[in-house]
């Protein structure tokens, strides 16, 4: 009827539209990266405008964070308080999100072109992602002195080394994966690697590469 007001959208519709975006967001940054994804590209995948984009997010820099943040939320989002476990389980739950990734190669694009970009001078996402590793190593860290504690071992040195390269490992994995997916086994090569790193942590060996040292310790090879 002429002259009568337009109902708003309801908020389940409203969250719908927002996921929509989301989406799209991730395609576009993923293809595209930050810095060469427009609104303008978003808004039309989703048959939106540029200023529709705008209401629901405010900027593009709100909107990448949005993204990110929807990332991290969809690996915990089948977890209990939805956040990752720790001890033990928080090195399976690593593995399972890699077993996962494999599925969704979207989004798993998406984190590493914008984590790449993030080095970057002035990079809108470069706060997010140096919080987001020094947590993520704090907690790894944090699970491998609970499994040292429970099996009776006294945590050693090689913890925050080992923290950071578990992290390392499955990023670039991510890298050689979406470069070529059929030579690189997303899944398996992370578990294998987790596996190693975890096993060098709580039963250290000596080190093949070297000379009879201890795994961590420098010898006469190495230096």
């Amino acid at each position: 009827m002429a002259g009568q007001r337009r109902q708003p959208r309801s908020r389940p519709e409203t969250l719908a539209r927002r996921r929509d975006i989301l989406d799209a967001a991730v395609e576009i940054f993923g293809s595209k990266g930050f810095t060469g994804g427009t609104l303008q590209e978003i808004a039309d995948q989703v048959g939106m405008t540029h200023a529709g984009i705008l209401h629901h997010f405010g900027s593009k820099h709100e909107l990448l964070l949005e993204v990110l943040q929807h990332r991290d939320e969809t690996d915990v989002a089948d977890l209990d308080e939805q956040h990752i476990p720790d001890g033990m389980d928080l090195f399976r739950h690593l593995v399972r999100t890699a077993f996962v990734n494999a599925h969704r190669a979207g989004i798993v694009q998406a984190y590493v072109v914008l984590s790449a970009e993030s080095v970057t001078d002035d990079h809108p996402g470069r706060d997010f992602f140096e919080k987001r590793y020094r947590t993520l190593r704090g907690e790894v860290a944090h699970a491998f002195s609970v499994v040292c504690a429970e099996r009776g071992v006294t945590a050693p040195e090689t913890v925050d080394l080992a923290a950071a390269s578990i992290l390392a490992v499955m990023d670039g994995l991510q890298v050689q994966w979406l470069l070529d997916p059929d030579a690189v086994d997303l899944a398996r090569a992370s578990e294998f690697a987790i596996e190693a790193i975890v096993s060098a942590v709580l039963s250290p060996a000596p080190s093949p590469l070297t000379d009879g040292a201890p795994a961590g310790q420098p010898s006469r090879s190495t230096v």
